[in-house]
């Protein structure tokens, strides 16, 4: 298992490779399983292989959110990415696919420090995914 911080910096390091677009995209996706994969590896769950709508990052939030609903509060991040996955997938040689790449990038790393956050403040993410706890926890 790759740990946050790791993750974090693979993430913010990455650039479009040779592989293409889809490539790419499938790359960017599985960070986004890692990412959920440490939370629930943190807590002694063992991550799902089941997928939700066609996609296991959704399953594995699903499995996460179980028991903590201030957990629901990436959820959105991670729709974000199944749909911008989905566009590079239908679309494989569109002008737009950097783009939806870069959208992809900034959203795994809004995951990544979601889930290092949560892992620092349980309540993290009740209201939203504000760092407030963290940054009144440093003065």
């Amino acid at each position: 298992m790759t740990p946050l911080d790791t993750l974090e910096q693979q993430v913010t390091g990455w650039a479009p490779t040779e592989g293409g677009a889809e490539t790419d995209a499938d790359w960017l996706l599985a960070q986004a399983e890692c990412v959920i994969e440490n939370w629930l590896l943190a807590h002694d769950k063992m991550p799902t292989d089941k997928d939700k709508e066609g996609f296991r990052l959704l399953g594995l939030h699903r499995q996460a959110a179980k028991g903590d609903p201030s957990f629901n509060a990436c959820r959105e991040t991670c729709r974000e990415l199944a749909y911008r996955y989905n566009l590079v997938k239908l679309e494989p040689g569109s002008a737009e696919n950097q783009q939806r790449l870069e959208m992809m990038k900034y959203l795994v790393h809004h995951l990544v420090l979601f889930i290092s956050g949560k892992l620092q403040e349980a309540g993290l993410g009740d209201f939203c995914c504000s760092s407030r706890p963290l940054r009144q926890a440093a003065h």
